[in-house]
């Protein structure tokens, strides 16, 4: 075979991809192996491959594709979320665009709309990961709305209905008005905006008296039902059961008293809103008062805003801030910093609103969640564990989970109303189910399935990838099958710190609710992907690249290098391009060594050489110990450090020293037994690379020999870890040393390699002569012998060890050496000028202190010494 002369990324890529699929490595069978599984974190279905999924996606292959040379049963399961907020704003718009609105739609005519947008985009994300060389078992992908995964959804909706932990409550819950449905707590973003603070006068009813307000919502007067003062508040006693008339609509309200309000706090007066603030809500409870929701689901004002009606909030804000202002109600506005809290998926400005959902009591399922990561006999380990910190705080003050959503993408709640009233239902798996419930509970035989009608909300996203542990191997359906009991629990799960909460601790929570086992041993927890500026990498920014586009300029390999060797375990990763341009070097490196190698002619005849069998020894040791280091890196997840440690082993051990060592002469033939060596040690060199560089380790694997399907380097072995001999790599350390030293006189002294040096030795360190002949070679240096004294010429130290290389004008350039010695006199000169011109300014001395004196006189001493020994050097060549 011909082997190209450059290594090109996008010849191979596709080609070994391909034949991986045909021979299906990546699909996996429950066997007599120990397994290894993974579970993706499943992309939006409106997804397309960003930095984020490069790295979580490269750090999951090289987990598995390691397990499968270790001889697991390799499992890793890929799949699509069907996010539910996101894709439904998609479909809306691509709807819109047809001109179609949602509400002209059936339900069931949307969903096949939502469906038909699926198929065509939902799969993207995946195929974007084949290029990356993603070995998942694509035979396994599921979607979170599937049937059978719907079918676990609903069937957990209805077992812990039953069991008295979801209900369903008139609550105040977080409001977008742009995805038109409730958000949980974890879904809201707080963020710190400046507005202002507007001071508004109500009169009191049957007086001239006033009292004033600040508010930061003026639009929200219409649905005041109260003012509230503190009844340890003297400045206000004087209105103790009186009445307040709301500015613009006339309306009279109650003045009530609660020590809630901050005495402190604006002017001590508190607008109640029971609608539209949760902590409104609870006075109006405690105080009886109406409740008044001024709002429309777009978060535009009802008829309760007068003639602001069908006007969007932040509209009437500034129009209603002009017209209070021109009625004399405004009496002043001042700029004010708060936190606003908007919606991680459409960016929108959350409007509290009261409003039926269904909740997910979460104080007592967190408890097992909490003891298996945080207790005594941990069961789940976080890395890093800093963030077992954050896990703490979050299931700790776990609040009931708000698992309703006013969508209908989605699994449809499966609560059936039979009634006018609000606990007029029952939950069932299907409506015939619930046909016989409602007929049992109404005592109404005469009840038909036209007399139902199913909740038009959807559940929460997180509620069903929840289960995906168990759902992808239909353990919830089938909690017995062969498949659940062999894969779960999984291994490793990788995965950003942003859904900690949202994801990681709930699947945890289901873990043991279902199965009363943790869903996985370890999790992983990559940092963010930012720029050079510490940005996050956004489409909004603008600062993510392309990602397919560095696949196509830096190849897979390059760029998985590229992101791993910036990556530290949990810290944020800053992305430079470069990075992928050191990848790609990286494998031009290795490519190049190999066809060094290939291009040597073996002589079976020829013995092996000294040098070339210590120089194995020595690498066989080096691999070991590298070897042990990959294993206690990948122990840790420390994943940069494994893959450093590979690079260093094959760039400077094995490329720049070992191949130097037993490197034939030029046009000379190269010993069968070492060749044969060589071969080996590139491909248990190829075995350990392969999990970072599938492709690049692969082609040269199947380019060494002819490979069968079963003898892939994807399945091979990987290498047996043994004791490595620490005092070889001592003494080569030592070696390499003197090797430098070396190398370091023939360069300042112009000496070319053909002219062979001598090498004397003060041996005060006893050293090993094992590598002496390495030594030889490398540098051509004809004898090294150990003297007592020194000898005139070049010198160097290693440790304790003196050196010494005779000089002679016979073997330097002399034109060159006496050219570059007079440069560096000419420098001395300038410098000491310098020097000297500063010691001897009597203010400099007299000012500077003693330390800086004496470090100024010892670079005076130090130069004068230097330049005599240029001249003594210049003279001897003269």
């Amino acid at each position: 075979m011909t082997i190209p002369s450059k290594y090109d990324a996008s010849q191979v890529e596709g080609k070994w991809y391909d034949y991986w699929m045909k021979n299906n490595y990546f699909h996996s069978t429950p066997d007599e192996r120990e397994p290894y599984t993974i579970v993706i974190p499943p992309p939006n279905v409106t997804g397309v491959l960003h930095m984020g999924h490069m790295l979580n996606n490269t750090i999951q292959d090289v987990l598995i594709r390691r397990a499968r040379l270790l001889g697991k049963n390799a499992c890793w399961v890929p799949g699509t979320d069907h996010a539910s907020i996101a894709t439904e704003a998609k479909v809306v718009a691509k709807l819109k665009e047809q001109g179609i609105s949602k509400s002209d739609l059936t339900r069931e005519e949307f969903l096949q709309h939502a469906f038909d947008w699926k198929d065509e985009y939902g799969g993207k994300i995946l195929e974007q990961l084949k290029k990356l060389g993603a070995s998942c078992d694509w035979e396994r992908t599921s979607f979170t709305m599937d049937p059978e995964m719907s079918e676990s959804v609903i069937k957990v909706f209805v077992d812990l209905y039953n069991k008295g932990l979801i209900y369903r409550g008139f609550r105040m819950v977080n409001w977008d008005p742009e995805a038109k449905t409730t958000l949980s707590d974890e879904e809201v973003i707080h963020e710190e905006r400046q507005g202002n603070l507007y001071y508004l006068e109500y009169k009191i009813e049957g007086s001239e008296d006033t009292l004033t307000i600040a508010t930061t919502r003026p639009e929200t007067i219409f649905g005041d039902t109260a003012i509230c003062i503190n009844p340890n508040d003297e400045r206000f006693s004087h209105l103790k059961g009186k009445k307040a008339i709301v500015p613009l609509c006339n309306r009279v309200i109650p003045i009530i008293e609660d020590e809630y309000v901050d005495i402190e706090f604006g002017t001590g007066c508190l607008k109640v809103t029971p609608a539209h603030d949760e902590n409104d809500k609870n006075l109006g409870d405690k105080h009886q008062l109406e409740v008044i929701d001024i709002f429309n689901d777009d978060a535009s004002l009802n008829s309760f805003g007068l003639h602001y009606q069908g006007k969007d909030r932040f509209v009437v804000r500034k129009e209603i801030s002009k017209e209070l202002e021109e009625k004399g109600f405004l009496v002043k506005t001042e700029v004010h910093t708060n936190k606003v809290g908007t919606s991680e998926r459409t960016k929108a400005v959350i409007e509290p609103r009261l409003s039926d959902q269904w909740f997910l009591k979460m104080k007592d399922l967190a408890k097992p969640a909490i003891d298996a990561v945080l207790g005594e006999d941990t069961a789940i380990n976080l890395y890093p564990k800093k963030f077992e910190n954050t896990y703490r705080h979050w299931m700790e003050n776990v609040r009931d989970w708000n698992i309703s959503r006013q969508l209908w993408w989605g699994q449809q709640i499966p609560a059936y109303f039979y009634g006018d009233g609000k606990e007029d239902f029952v939950v069932a798996e299907n409506i015939e189910n619930a046909l016989i419930l409602a007929q049992e509970k109404t005592h109404n035989s005469q009840l038909t399935i036209k007399d139902l009608k199913q909740d038009e909300d959807a559940l929460d996203t997180w509620f069903s990838s929840w289960l995906w542990p168990m759902s992808v191997f239909d353990g919830i359906r089938n909690p017995e099958n062969e498949e659940i009991k062999y894969y779960y629990p999984t291994n490793d799960l990788v995965t950003g710190p942003d859904i900690l909460f949202f994801w990681v601790a709930r699947m945890i929570v289901a873990g043991y609710e279902y199965k009363d086992e943790k869903p996985f041993q370890n999790v992983y927890l990559t940092g963010l992907v930012r720029d050079k500026q510490r940005r996050k990498m956004s489409k909004s920014l603008g600062n993510s690249p392309d990602a397919l586009k560095l696949i196509e300029d830096y190849g897979a390999d390059g760029v998985r290098v590229g992101l791993l060797l910036s990556s530290a375990a949990g810290n944020d990763l800053m992305f430079e391009e470069d990075l992928c341009q050191q990848g790609k070097g990286f494998a031009n490196k290795i490519w190049n060594a190999f066809r060094l190698i290939k291009g040597w002619e073996v002589d079976a005849s020829l013995p092996q050489p000294e040098t070339s069998e210590i120089g194995l020894v020595w690498y066989e040791a080096k691999f070991q110990k590298t070897l042990a280091e990959i294993e206690d890196h990948f122990s840790k997840y420390r994943l940069s450090d494994a893959l450093m440690a590979i690079y260093k082993l094959i760039n400077d051990d094995f490329s720049s020293w070992l191949l130097e060592i037993v490197k034939p002469a030029y046009q000379q033939p190269i010993d069968k037994k070492t060749f044969d060596a060589i071969i080996e040690v590139l491909e248990n060199n190829l075995k350990v690379l392969h999990p970072f560089m599938p492709f690049l380790s692969e082609e040269i694997w199947q380019y060494i020999a002819d490979r069968t399907p079963e003898e892939a380097l994807i399945i091979s072995k990987y290498p047996i870890l043994k004791d490595s001999d620490a005092k070889i790599i001592e003494n080569f350390e030592f070696a390499t040393g003197v090797i430098s030293g070396i190398r370091t006189i023939r360069k300042d002294k112009n000496i070319s390699f053909k002219d062979a040096v001598e090498l004397f030795v003060i041996d005060n360190d006893n050293n090993s002569k094992e590598f002496d002949t390495v030594i030889k070679k490398l540098t051509n240096t004809s004898i090294i012998k150990i003297v007592t004294e020194k000898v005139e010429g070049a010198s160097f130290r290693v440790k304790s060890n003196e050196y010494f290389v005779p000089i002679s004008n016979e073997n330097i350039d002399v034109e060159a050496e006496v050219k570059k010695l007079e440069a560096e006199l000419k420098r001395a000169e300038g410098f000491l000028f310098g020097i000297s011109k500063k010691l001897s300014n009597e203010r400099f001395v007299a000012n500077a202190p003693a330390q800086v004196i004496t470090i100024e006189r010892k670079k005076e001493a130090d130069t004068v010494a230097k330049i005599e020994t240029i001249k003594s050097s210049l003279k001897a060549l003269k």
